[in-house]
């Protein structure tokens, strides 16, 4: 299934933007400000869960864009959007219905770091989003900026400095009332647009600059420490001027890979997909970036932009002499434009057409659009505990770029995850957290509670130590349970899908497990095994799918009637059989590791203070961050494995000295009780 039927949205947004300005109430759980990847998901968890929903957003129309790279997923990235979509977040199904080129990058490797990945058509995509959340029940949609946010005094039983009530809107007095707010201002908060020497404010180009008033509300009245960051993109490309003869073809997978759980294939038919091509820089690429870095104030500020996604003018500096990838990339089934992946800059126009034609394959290239950069405030997310709560701020929640990380996945995962915890605290739900043991939802987060970031944050699959056990493959099976039973962001249908799967996942394991044959037997059985002659051992059906040679069908060719009915799970059942040892190894270690990561640590400790041998340094750290459990602890920078270990047992001692307390307060009360009975029979 990929969705019920869209909309013809572009008459019917104008009449949903008045209806929404007009029905909007004073009062909502949670509101939600900006309406890229981190606030949709953020609105529509929020929603599922049951809180009354409001998104605010500059522009209804722009809900959804895809402001730089068409596409969706890759390595890390792609494991992070099978975890949404595992959450009955929004991409994965927005991917599945808007991809135009599908492909599993890292194939060479194993399943646990391969990345799904999608170039997206645009339009599409936009369209979907919108369809999703103007007809998602407890979310309103308005139209409008924020001026900024109602501050009060804290809830004196939580901890905190202060508390956000709620927001004003811009161009007015207008103040609407919430329980928790989510800000996900992206790159709009205190954003400036650069082109050569040509500076303007902005987060996005066509777009209005976010209000002042919201930055000095969170350094001024909220005390927030913020930093600068840079990104930028790549001029778009008319596509008839390439010439693609001089650029090498690469086309998709030829079975699209569906990002959805709940959809067996995707929007777009095999045949249909569209390729992509890559071509490489020259000298003159190099030439043009030197005789034009006078005229690039953005490639001279000291504010940090990606290493992993730099602008070519970056390249060139930092690795002069080399030959750099650009990928042409299709922006949608019926565009005219081209994305060059790899060509973000931001110099001026007249250079940037010089720069591109020094390219063979686009030594005739017309500009659609200039590139551009960006430099915005983010802050710092060591200021923010693990359910993207400003620790000192009641009610206030941060997640996507504004938290310092770069791209839409790593956004619409914050996104997701804000929005959870903001209906859970708006409805006086208990927290819950998500373990890097567990997802790299969870491992993204704490490495940026815990961590902080000196530049963009992007995902990798080496982020996670678990990574074999937090596979693509089986996000469901991980999150999808835990999303209905514990969180309350997924529906009752994928839930009920989810069970089946995991049932008949488990069964057809048990099938396997049934069938034990010695090795002399298996190879009598299937000739085609590459099995050693000296192996005299029985075998079970699962440990010889671990083989290279053997799959699910050349099995159940065997031994059709024990395992013909799974059919439909043959490439997860090869790979769980491939990882099942390593992952059982795993499992203790994450047992072991979960034992002391959750330890809590108390928030209203006195770290300069604290009875044990910590240098000043660490102390400092652990007083700026104020770390929520013992395992985000170790994590932090500058933080010695001595000081974890005093940590440790100052924690353990403090514990078992409270529970001896309270055991002899209890008993206390009990002999006091008891006395009190008897006087009573008196």
């Amino acid at each position: 299934m990929l969705t019920k039927r869209l909309h013809r949205l572009q008459g019917f947004l104008l009449l949903v933007s008045r209806r929404a300005s007009n029905v909007a109430k004073q009062q909502y759980d949670v509101i939600v400000v900006g309406g890229g990847h981190a606030g949709t998901e953020a609105a529509a968890a929020a929603a599922r869960v049951g809180a009354e929903t409001l998104l605010v957003t500059q522009k209804i129309h722009t809900i959804g864009a895809l402001s730089c790279n068409p596409s969706l997923g890759g390595v890390g990235k792609g494991q992070l959007v099978k975890e949404l979509d595992a959450l009955d977040g929004l991409c994965g199904r927005a991917g599945d219905w808007a991809g135009i080129h599908f492909s599993i990058l890292n194939r060479r490797k194993g399943p646990a770091v391969w990345g799904p990945r999608a170039q997206l058509d645009r339009q599409r995509y936009r369209e979907f989003i919108q369809s999703e959340l103007l007809g998602t029940h407890r979310l309103t949609v308005l139209e409008g900026s924020v001026e900024e946010l109602l501050v009060t005094e804290p809830n004196p039983e939580k901890p905190g400095c202060h508390r956000v009530t709620g927001i004003r809107l811009a161009g007015g007095s207008r103040s609407i009332s919430a329980s928790s707010v989510v800000l996900t201002t992206g790159t709009f908060l205190s954003g400036s647009l650069f082109v050569g020497q040509t500076t303007s404010p902005g987060g996005r180009i066509g777009d209005a600059p976010s209000s002042a008033g919201l930055s000095h509300t969170l350094r001024e009245a909220l005390g927030l420490r913020t930093g600068r960051l840079r990104t930028g993109t790549p001029p778009r490309i008319v596509k008839d001027s390439v010439d693609f003869s001089q650029a090498e073809l690469h086309p998709p997978d030829e079975r699209p890979s569906p990002f959805s759980f709940l959809n067996t294939h995707t929007r777009c038919k095999p045949e249909e997909q569209l390729p992509c091509h890559l071509t490489l820089t020259t000298p003159g690429v190099e030439r043009v970036v030197r005789e034009s870095l006078h005229l690039n104030c953005h490639i001279q500020q000291d504010t940090k932009g990606p290493r992993y996604c730099p602008s070519i003018e970056s390249r060139v500096l930092r690795f002069p002499g080399r030959k750099h990838q650009v990928w042409l990339e299709p922006e949608g089934v019926t565009s005219d434009l081209l994305y060059p992946q790899g060509l973000s800059m931001t110099m001026p126009p007249d250079a940037q057409l010089r720069l591109i034609r020094e390219i063979p394959a686009l030594h005739r290239a017309e500009i659609h659009t200039p590139g551009y950069g960006v430099q915005y405030d983010f802050v710092c997310p060591t200021q923010l505990d693990p359910s993207l709560q400003v620790k000192n701020t009641q009610g206030l929640f941060l997640a996507g770029q504004i938290n310092g990380t770069t791209g839409y996945e790593e956004a619409a995962a914050q996104g997701l995850w804000a929005g959870v915890s903001a209906a859970r605290s708006a409805l006086a739900m208990p927290p819950v957290t998500l373990s890097r043991t567990e997802s790299y939802i969870g491992v993204l987060i704490d490495d940026l509670i815990s961590r902080g970031v000196t530049e963009p944050y992007r995902m990798f699959t080496s982020r996670a130590e678990f990574r074999t056990a937090l596979r693509p493959d089986n996000a469901d099976l991980r999150l999808t349970l835990k999303g209905f039973e514990e969180l309350g962001c997924v529906s009752s249908q994928r839930y009920y899908e989810t069970v089946r799967v995991r049932d008949s996942l488990r069964d057809a394991l048990e099938a396997l497990q049934s069938i034990v044959l010695s090795a002399a037997n298996w190879r009598k059985k299937m000739p085609d095994i590459l099995m050693s002659e000296n192996k005299f051992t029985s075998l079970s059906g699962q440990d010889v799918l671990q083989y290279n040679t053997v799959s699910f069908e050349m099995l159940a060719s065997a031994f059709p009637d024990t395992l013909s009915p799974y059919m439909e799970f043959s490439q997860r059942l090869k790979i769980e059989a491939v990882y099942r040892p390593h992952c059982d190894l795993q499992r203790k270690e994450i047992e072991r590791i979960q034992k002391e990561e959750n330890m809590a640590l108390p928030q209203d400790i006195d770290y300069f203070s604290l009875p044990v041998s910590l240098s000043q340094e660490v102390r400092e750290i652990l007083d700026r961050v104020r770390p929520s459990t013992l395992g985000a602890a170790t994590r932090l920078q500058g933080i010695t494995p001595a000081a974890i270990v005093h940590l440790l047992n100052y924690v353990r001692h403090t514990g078992q000295k409270e529970t001896r307390t309270h055991s002899k307060y209890d008993k206390n009360r009990e002999e006091l009780h008891t006395e009190n009975a008897s006087l009573v029979k008196l």
